[in-house]
């Protein structure tokens, strides 16, 4: 998935329909006392999860929705429309949504700044605990829904983890609800594994498309005016006007991220642990995420997880400095080895994101690390690329693609997270099986032609 705005057409709802994976899943128990769904803006519940609010209300179920954001974001360039205006409209409107679906629904609101829950993740966390602390029914009783963490919006990814981390403390089950995955994603993208459907009933889905009418703001244009177009197109309704919803177990990932004497432990063990001086895998790889880089001179660099240096003698060759980090002692020193000569190369022992060095920086390399981390230390070592990056500097990120059980998480779940910064860009990508690998720039980037005028 790269990055994406409402404004692309989308992949149309009969592609969905053709693969018939979302019917073929296994069914998704509701045989609970009490749903609680939490919905990153107001409109995510009844996209993602309307039916199973009207089910669990139908069948005497205690509903409780907690909207994190007022999503007065949501339209950033209106001229007709200020920020404080739509947030009273998409209150009203959610309210309204709610109550269609299950009028005994509890709403809860926690205004939120829209498009900044990495900022106020405490907050959000603080607040799922009440929510989960004042629940009526045992812990195996209730169920928390709220969006997927592989959804491409950073807001979603961030409420998605604050609800892993509550429900993990009290040993509730929480699953994600997909919703602009079906607007970028294609069936190949999602995780059918761990999919659990909820066929809809005749009167289940025609009362969900009449609270998702509700929804004016998003639905319509709020004017003629640039800048006031629908946020959920007629295409994109499409896929919540289907009889089924899919919802997704959500991976288990490590509280924290791997320490440094994993690493240590690793290096100890093997002198060469993952082939890079053997194998054509990796001389591959490297040669591929060299040539990747938009500019010949580089500037200033950071690499982070430098390991052996291979890459670093590559990156010293194009750039006037390189910042070296790197969490484990005998890597580190092999690097100072192999970098001896070089005089523009600083190396330094320590990992991101607490070992931070001092920017600004003209390129940064995240090559084979981010799944070591948390998602919250990812999230945090994001914050400090975007701090640290120049105005017209590059990211380039390279990660494995398949599961290795130690690691907290997968490398496509590093690069969703990358690929959820509202300000950066995509300029490259290059996919396989076993690893992706893209380039990013702050919005809007510069193809190579069109730096070098050809374009």
């Amino acid at each position: 998935m790269g990055a994406f705005t409402h404004l692309e057409r989308g992949t149309p709802e009969r592609v969905w329909q053709a693969d018939g994976r979302i019917r073929l899943a296994p069914s998704l128990d509701v045989d609970i006392d009490e749903l609680i769904v939490v919905a990153a803006h107001p409109d995510d519940e009844t996209m993602g999860a309307g039916g199973l609010i009207r089910r669990i209300h139908a069948t005497g179920g205690r509903v409780t929705v907690v909207v994190a954001t007022d999503g007065e974001a949501s339209h950033p360039n209106s001229v007709s429309h200020s920020r404080t205006v739509l947030r009273s409209i998409r209150r009203t409107e959610v309210t309204r949504a709610v109550h269609t679906l299950a009028p005994s629904a509890r709403v809860q609101f926690l205004a939120l700044p829209d498009g900044e829950l990495r900022e106020n993740q405490t907050a959000l966390d603080r607040t799922l605990e009440k929510v989960l602390s004042s629940a009526e029914a045992a812990p195996e009783r209730i169920l928390v829904v709220a969006p997927w963490s592989g959804d491409g919006h950073r807001d979603h990814r961030i409420a998605a983890e604050s609800v892993a981390r509550v429900t993990a403390h009290h040993g509730v089950h929480h699953l994600g609800y997909p919703i602009w995955l079906w607007h970028w994603g294609q069936p190949a993208d999602v995780p059918w594994e761990r999919a659990a459907s909820l066929a809809l009933t005749p009167g289940e889905s025609a009362i969900k498309a009449h609270a998702l009418r509700t929804h004016v703001s998003q639905l319509e244009p709020l004017s003629d005016a640039p800048g006031d177009e629908a946020i959920v197109s007629e295409t994109m309704q499409a896929h919540f006007a289907r009889d089924t919803e899919l919802f997704l177990h959500e991976a288990d990932t490590q509280d924290d991220s791997l320490p440094p004497d994993y690493f240590d432990s690793f290096y100890a063990r093997h002198d060469d642990p993952w082939g890079f001086e053997t194998r054509w895998y990796e001389e591959r790889k490297r040669a591929l995420l060299m040539a990747s880089l938009p500019t010949r001179a580089l500037g200033s660099v950071l690499e982070v997880g430098c390991s052996t240096g291979l890459i670093t003698v590559d990156l010293a060759a194009r750039a006037d400095r390189v910042v070296g980090l790197e969490p484990a002692a005998a890597a580190l020193e092999a690097t100072r080895t192999r970098t001896r000569a070089l005089r523009n190369v600083e190396l330094q022992r320590g990992g991101a994101p607490a070992h931070w060095p001092a920017g600004p920086f003209d390129t940064i390399v995240l090559s084979e690390v981010g799944y070591y981390l948390s998602p919250p230390d990812l999230e945090r070592t994001i914050a400090l690329i975007d701090d640290s990056l120049t105005e017209e500097g590059s990211l380039v990120a390279c990660h494995w693609r398949h599961p290795v059980a130690d690691y907290p998480q997968t490398g496509d779940q590093v690069h969703a997270a990358l690929r959820s910064v509202r300000t950066w860009e995509r300029l490259a990508l290059h996919e396989e099986e076993d690893f992706v690998l893209e380039v990013f720039g702050r919005h809007p980037v510069v193809s190579v032609a069109r730096r070098e005028g050809l374009a």
